[in-house]
């Protein structure tokens, strides 16, 4: 627990206490201020802090943001983008690491100084906490980046934006599954290619109002989420209740690993496997038997071995890339594609593969390494569940057509254009 050579925030805890007092209200402890400089002083701790235990990481985190601002700034310019939205967690991290990581460590302060935690309490929680929302907001940066990247390419390649047609990019799920149904972030469109419908981190849990809701959408509680499900054609809903999983069956599902010795880390899966809060046994039956034997498959063990587990309580911890074989094994896409930042390694890549798992490595950011993942996207493109096609034209043209309509007495512009290609075929 020393202190920076450069900061000392031990000293400055011991400030913040002598500057505060513990005041017995009913079974709680308040601290009240006593001094005007306090607010200062846990602000200086909190940086301090940070800095001391983080540094080298916030200067990565700085690194890798710069490549994410780059990617969003060319999404925004090939796509003619009217702007876009990150979760607000990942938003906040975005604009001032720091700032973010600061906010993480403010309520152990207080605990401190009212004396409900110690020193190394308040070591080891801020420490934690920091870490954690570090972890998760670099790893939401390169899911981002690799996100845009990916739509990027497919620019390069002719696609255009159909949906959302307001040309505002949501790269979240937040709010997006209050009307019941699970939208898609973005669909895109080639003349020749047709569309391709994608969806980042869904599915989700749908919006409910009383018991009866809750049990029909359950399911989307504990289903597990990929990072990207991609659906050929034009998919505005992939809700699918009373199927497994309860979502339409993707083409494509893209999932981003960004440490470099993420084969090497493990999940706890205990929290997919809570139970239904109402009386929904039957589909939960239905949904742990089939989640069983997609973890048997993924995890080389006998079905009878995971039921058991559960049904002891016992948290199954499952390696990061055996989870990326159960994504695979669960929701069956015809293409499952795996994008690591860093190499990996032989074994563990042989074993992906040999799955179904298509392992694109050594990316970086790098957005031409993508070209693979890219190009088995596109071959998904079609022109279904769409009867109607938006194109991008220029305004001076769009007033042509409207006056060589109005002077053919054609009825809006796709007459006049059908009314162009006659004449011209008929030559």
């Amino acid at each position: 627990m020393s202190a920076s050579t450069e900061c000392d925030w031990e000293e400055i805890l011991a400030e913040i206490r002598r500057s505060m007092s513990v005041d017995s209200s009913s079974e709680a402890l308040i601290p009240s201020i006593r001094d005007s400089r306090v607010s200062e002083l846990i602000s200086r701790f909190r940086e301090c802090f940070i800095l001391d235990i983080l540094k080298h990481e916030l200067e990565e985190a700085g690194q890798w943001l710069k490549y994410v601002d780059s990617e969003l700034e060319f999404l925004v310019k090939k796509y003619k983008l009217s702007g876009f939205s990150l979760s607000r967690e990942f938003k906040s991290f975005k604009e001032d690491p720091l700032s973010h990581l600061k906010k993480k460590v403010f309520i152990y302060v207080y605990d401190y100084a009212r004396g409900k935690i110690g020193l190394r309490d308040l070591v080891k929680k801020c420490s934690s906490a920091a870490y954690t929302s570090l972890r998760t907001n670099m790893r939401s940066s390169y899911q981002v980046w690799g996100f845009a990247a990916i739509l990027n390419y497919l620019s390069e390649e002719g696609f255009t934006v159909h949906f959302p047609e307001h040309r505002y990019l949501t790269i979240d799920r937040a709010g997006k599954q209050k009307t019941g149904r699970i939208p898609p972030n973005i669909v895109l469109f080639n003349p020749k290619r047709g569309f391709i419908s994608f969806f980042y981190e869904a599915p989700r849990p749908l919006s409910w109002e009383d018991s009866e809701d809750l049990q029909a959408v359950w399911s989307l509680y504990t289903t597990l989420r990929p990072d990207v499900l991609i659906y050929s054609g034009k998919v505005m809903d992939i809700v699918k209740l009373g199927s497994y999983p309860p979502v339409k069956k993707p083409d494509v599902l893209v999932e981003f690993k960004e440490l470099t010795d993420w084969y090497d880390r493990s999940r706890d899966l205990k929290s997919y496997f809570k139970k239904t809060p109402l009386t929904a046994e039957e589909w939960r039956s239905k949904w742990l038997g089939g989640l069983y034997t997609g973890l048997a498959d993924a995890l080389g063990v006998k079905k009878s071995e995971i039921k058991r587990s559960v049904e002891e309580g016992r948290s199954l911890r499952i390696k990061e890339h055996k989870l990326v074989q159960l994504y695979n094994s669960l929701y069956k896409p015809r293409k499952a594609l795996l994008v690591s930042r860093a190499v990996v390694p032989a074994t563990i890549k042989s074993e992906l593969e040999s799955s179904g798992v298509e392992v694109v490595d050594d990316v970086g950011f790098d957005r031409s390494r993508l070209k693979p993942v890219a190009e088995a996207i596109e071959k998904f493109g079609s022109f279904r569940g769409a009867d109607y096609v938006s194109i991008d034209l220029p305004v001076e043209t769009v007033v042509r057509l409207a006056e060589f309509a109005e002077s053919a007495g054609l009825g809006d512009i796709s007459a006049a254009i059908d009314e162009l290609l006659r004449r011209s075929s008929s030559r």
